[in-house]
């Protein structure tokens, strides 16, 4: 099943604890396609200027990604320029310069608008809805929204919600589209507005997903070296979307699968800057480290031998 996405396609500069990059692949559409394109055929659409570097688009092109609806528009192309300190929760933005982004009308190419799933990236909620308006009867519509949003553009955010499936934000943005500090209460508010499902991302800490009355939640992969978490939520979105696209089953059981794949592909997304890992990835690394995810949450075969004695407390094991 393929998937349409339609957000960002920018140039980065970025800068770490442990290095920097120039001008590399950045934004939304193109995180979300580079994870998402190993499981399964995506539809990009996005606005570059003609300064872009289309070349460097070649890789995502190899991988499946048709990139039929990304416009080529006159003008200079989105650019972003940030510093991460040893927090790497949290970005210092040193510079933003929107370009042909800024005036940008998603315009759905006729071949994507029957697509069974749909993933609105970091966009103004007002062309998000308008890209729901061109297209067909998906299976499943995602979408995803940052604080800017949230502050500038509730009412249509909150609109926004009574058309879509799925909202993927972090912690932070819950609390603040919802004023609730606590996040089950959070996503419950979320959902009694119109998604049937919450994925709320706690960086570093691991990733919730709200389903009616049930809750899931999978751990971040502990990693030695994180080089550049810029994308690692688009990431984790594309692993995830990816997953049910190519699964066809949105089942509560693979849903909790699809965020561990989403988990997968986020922990990958930050080992190096832009797109550089995810989109060099092969099946067989990605399939090794979701067997890492459940050796890493499993405790049925340590537990399911240990003794209880007649208070039921579990007894230890030597």
């Amino acid at each position: 099943m393929s998937v349409l996405v339609v957000g960002s396609v920018a140039l980065d500069s970025v800068e770490t604890p442990f290095g920097k990059a120039e001008e590399v692949l950045g934004g939304s559409a193109t995180m979300f396609a580079s994870s998402a394109c190993h499981f399964g055929p995506v539809q990009l659409v996005g606005v570059v200027g003609s300064d872009y570097p289309m070349a460097k688009l070649e890789p995502l092109r190899a991988r499946g990604v048709d990139l039929a609806g990304l416009e080529q528009a006159e003008g200079e192309s989105f650019r972003w320029r940030a510093r991460y300190r040893h927090d790497l929760n949290s970005a210092e933005t040193l510079e933003t310069r929107l370009g042909v982004f800024s005036h940008f009308r998603p315009q759905i190419p006729e071949a994507f608008r029957n697509a069974p799933y749909v993933f609105l990236g970091n966009i103004d909620p007002r062309l998000q809805r308008d890209v729901l308006r061109q297209v067909a009867r998906p299976k499943l519509v995602a979408c995803d929204t940052m604080n800017f949003w949230i502050e500038s553009r509730r009412a249509d955010l909150l609109d926004l919600l009574g058309h879509v499936d799925l909202i993927t934000l972090n912690d932070a943005e819950a609390r603040q589209l919802t004023e609730e500090a606590n996040l089950v209460k959070a996503a419950r508010w979320i959902m009694a507005r119109g998604p049937k499902h919450v994925v709320i991302k706690k960086g570093e800490h691991g990733a919730f997903l709200f389903s009616g009355e049930s809750i899931f939640f999978a751990p971040a992969y502990p990693l030695e070296s994180i080089f550049d978490p810029t994308g690692a939520g688009d990431s984790f979105a594309g692993g995830f979307i990816g997953w049910l696209a190519a699964t066809d089953d949105l089942s509560e059981a693979n849903m909790r699968r699809a965020v561990v794949y989403g988990s997968a592909m986020g922990s990958f997304a930050v080992e190096a800057f832009s797109n550089e890992r995810t989109i060099a990835l092969t099946l067989p690394e990605i399939d090794r480290r979701v067997a890492e995810f459940r050796q890493l949450v499993a405790f049925e075969t340590v537990l399911d031998a240990v003794p209880t004695n007649g208070g039921g407390a579990v007894g230890a094991r030597t």
